[in-house]
Formats: C-alpha cells, sequence, structure tokens
C-alpha cells in the first residue's frame, strides 16, 4: 500500500515537473522577440507600433481565440497528446521565425506560433486539478507558473549569453529543435482518467459539445460575483506586463546600459525573484486559504498593495538608486505571486468538467484585454510621444501603464472576501449544463 502511494506521489509530482519544464519552454519561446527587441528591431526596421503588434495582438489574438477551442478540446480529448501536437507544432514555427526578414514574414509565424501555444496551459491546468487536491492546488498552479519568470529569465540570459556568439537567429532555431524533442517525450505520457468522481466521469464520457461547456462556464460566471472580479484583477494586472514588453529598450535607450550587459542581468534577477515570487504565492494563498477560509485573491491584494509604491518609484530613479534594482526584483516576484493564487481560484469556482475550459476563457481576456492592449497601445503612445519630442518616452508610458494595473487592487480585494460564499455556493447547487438554480 505504502508503495503504491509512493509511486503515485512520484508520478504526481514528476507530471507536475514536466510540465512546468514545457511551460519554461514556451516563454522562453514567447518572450524571445521582446527579449531581443534591441537586435531584431533594427535589423527588421520595425517602429514601436509595429514591434507591439507582433508582440501583442498579432500574437495573442491568435493564441487567445484558439485557446478557449483548446480548452474545451483538452476536456473531451487526450490531453497529454494535445499537448505534444502543441509543443511540436509551435516549435516548429519558432525555428521558422529566425528566417524573417520584416514586419510580414515574422508576423506570419507568430501568429501560427500563437495556435500551438494556446494549448498547454489549459490541458496542463487540467491535469493537475484533477492531480492535487483542494488544498495543495495553489502551491501546483504555483510551481506550473514558475515557467513565467524562469522562461522570462532564460530568454534573457540567451540574448545576453548566446546571442553575442551565434546571432538571433541561430536562437530561435535551437529553441525549435529542443521543443521538438520535448513533444516526442510528452507522447510517452499517458492521461490517466480523470478523478472527476463517478457523477462527473460519466458526463465528461458524452462529450458535451462546446456551446453547451460556454453555457455551464455562463452559469458559473452569474453565480460567482469572486470568480467574475479575479478574472478582472487578473486582467487589470496584465496591462503593465504587456507594456513591459519594452522594457529592454527603456534600460538601453533611457538607463544607458549596455544590451548584452542588462539581458544577462535582469534574466539572473527574473529567475530568483520569480521562483520566489511564485513559491511564496502558491504557498502563501494556499496558507491564507486554509487558516482563514478566506480566499487567495486577498492574499494578492496585500502583496500589490505593498508593493505599488516600489513599482511606481524605479521607473523614475536612475540605476544608481537602489530603488531602482529593488523595483526591477519587486516586479518579477510580484508576477510569480501572481499565477498560483489566481488560476486555482478560477478552477475551484467553476464545475471540475470545464476547468479547462474556464482557465483557456481567463488566458483569453488576460491576454486579449490585458496584454495585448498593454503591449499595443504602449508602442503607439511611445511612437507618439517620440514624435512630439518627449524627453524619456518609454519611462513615461511604462509609467501610465503601471498606475493603470494598480486597478486590480481593489478587484482582488473584493474577490477574496467572496470568496468563501461563491465556494459554498457551488458546492450546495452543483451546477450543471450552465443554468444555475436559484
Amino acid at each position: 500500500m505504502t508503495s503504491s502511494k509512493n509511486s503515485g506521489v512520484i508520478k504526481q509530482y514528476g507530471l507536475l515537473g514536466f510540465l512546468t519544464l514545457l511551460n519554461v519552454m514556451n516563454f522562453v519561446d514567447r518572450q524571445l522577440l521582446a527579449s531581443f527587441s534591441n537586435d531584431i528591431v533594427p535589423d527588421l526596421g520595425l517602429s514601436n507600433t509595429e514591434f507591439g503588434l507582433l508582440t501583442g495582438l498579432i500574437f495573442l489574438s491568435f493564441y487567445s481565440v484558439a485557446g478557449l477551442f483548446m480548452g474545451t478540446l483538452a476536456d473531451r480529448v487526450s490531453r497529454t497528446r494535445l499537448i505534444a501536437l502543441g509543443v511540436g507544432f509551435w516549435s516548429l514555427l519558432t525555428a521558422a521565425s529566425g528566417l524573417a526578414k520584416g514586419f510580414y514574414s515574422l508576423a506570419v509565424p507568430r501568429m501560427l506560433i500563437g495556435v500551438g501555444e494556446s494549448i498547454l496551459t489549459p490541458a496542463s491546468m487540467s491535469l493537475l486539478a484533477d492531480r492535487f487536491p483542494a488544498h495543495r492546488l495553489g502551491f501546483a498552479s504555483g510551481f506550473y507558473y514558475m515557467g513565467v519568470p524562469i522562461g522570462v529569465g532564460v530568454s534573457l540570459l540567451i540574448v545576453g549569453y548566446l546571442g553575442p556568439l551565434i546571432g538571433w537567429r541561430a536562437c530561435f532555431y535551437t529553441l525549435g529543435g529542443i521543443g521538438l524533442g520535448l513533444a516526442l517525450v510528452m507522447l510517452l505520457i499517458r492521461d490517466d482518467k480523470r478523478a472527476l468522481g463517478a457523477k462527473q466521469t460519466a458526463e465528461s464520457e458524452q462529450h458535451p459539445s462546446f456551446i453547451n461547456q460556454l453555457q455551464v462556464l455562463w452559469g458559473a460566471l452569474k453565480a460567482s460575483p469572486a470568480l467574475g472580479m479575479t478574472i478582472a484583477g487578473g486582467v487589470a494586472f496584465h496591462f503593465i506586463l504587456g507594456a513591459a514588453t519594452f522594457d529592454q529598450l527603456w534600460y538601453v535607450q533611457e538607463r544607458g546600459f549596455d544590451k548584452a550587459e542588462i539581458a544577462q542581468i535582469t534574466g539572473w534577477i527574473g529567475i530568483i525573484a520569480g521562483i520566489a515570487g511564485n513559491l511564496f504565492g502558491g504557498l502563501g494563498g494556499d496558507y491564507l486559504l486554509k487558516k482563514t477560509g478566506i480566499g487567495r485573491p486577498m492574499f494578492l491584494f496585500g502583496v500589490m498593495l505593498l508593493l505599488a509604491p516600489i513599482n511606481i518609484a524605479y521607473r523614475l530613479v536612475s540605476p544608481e538608486n537602489p530603488v531602482f534594482w529593488i523595483g526591477v526584483f519587486a516586479g518579477f516576484f510580484q508576477l510569480g505571486c501572481f499565477y498560483g493564487p489566481t488560476f486555482s481560484t478560477v478552477q475551484e469556482l467553476v464545475p471540475a468538467r470545464i476547468r479547462a475550459t474556464v482557465v483557456a476563457f481567463y488566458i483569453l481576456l488576460l491576454n486579449m484585454v490585458g496584454v495585448a492592449i498593454g503591449v499595443s497601445l504602449a508602442g503607439v503612445y511611445i511612437d507618439y510621444l517620440m514624435a512630439s519630442n518627449t524627453a524619456e518616452p518609454y519611462t513615461l508610458g511604462l509609467l501610465w501603464f503601471t498606475i493603470i494595473s494598480l486597478l486590480a487592487i481593489p478587484l482582488f480585494y473584493g474577490a477574496g472576501r467572496r470568496y468563501e460564499v461563491d465556494k459554498a455556493r457551488l458546492q450546495a447547487l452543483e451546477l450543471t449544463d450552465g443554468k444555475t438554480p436559484t
């Protein structure tokens, strides 16, 4: 019995580790374009508006919309095979991105990469929600989302160390090859029967339609203000994440750093601070919920409120001021804290059979409303400021989007206060077929 239990735990955490590795690759591939901005923008002759579109609307529109369909698909088919397909597809297109000669030849693979990458998180989060108990789901989600800061950090380290040796194009070719190897490994992993209980398993085997799944999701949104406020808070938080695509250009053009040097420094800071934030957010959110019953978004409310002054101040000071480096660290740390509490919360406030669907819907809004608006409007705004001969246009643009993102603070507060009531209501009413009993 003990041996069987230990074997199950090893498989459980082994799957978590491998999915996290895939998520690292996901964000390395996604972030590499922004990390190489100081090479790609002049090499391809891109404006800030064009660069913002490539990293924002062009990529994210396909990523987000396709993700909603992939989420419903992941609730109906083998999730491990679906993930393998997605990893292989986006890796081929990452390699193809290295062949780009201008805006349009880079836009096409960026669109299609979004389709491939849209598969990973909805399917992965559904797998993890089936394999981890509710009181450990925040940790599992936070651990998986260490892929974000690690991936961002690794992409910067590639720019700082490998870029000067082989160039940005060869880096894209290399990452594509690594991704194809990981896709083959994913094919060997089996998607075990979903741990949904007898009734829910029977429902999942009936393969509900896409429309039916959306109806259930809509019913959950109407029944749970905490779910809606968590999603809205995440969207607001992502405004600055989109605008931060211009960080490397800001460091070099307005703070005087060498492009390779600052990529190396921020890469290491991103990995260390991001891992710390992910563990702190996942474990801290779980602890708060266990001890008080207050939802995990309340944990994010406290973190964001505490770090808000630093996140504003470091945009205004020089690198000689310690506040600058504290702010760089705080930005990555706060990013790490975000994922575990919010993704575990949105899954806990919907019926188990649409977990992948709600994750996909959440990702759609985070990216299409949050990141896409942040990066696209920031690019347009920075070009406008440059045309107006405004001093430090990158600083001003990034500062305004930082302030806008603080709208997440009251939203996370409201979600945390309402969580316990909405969770109990979901358990009592057992939402089915998109209809909420009253």
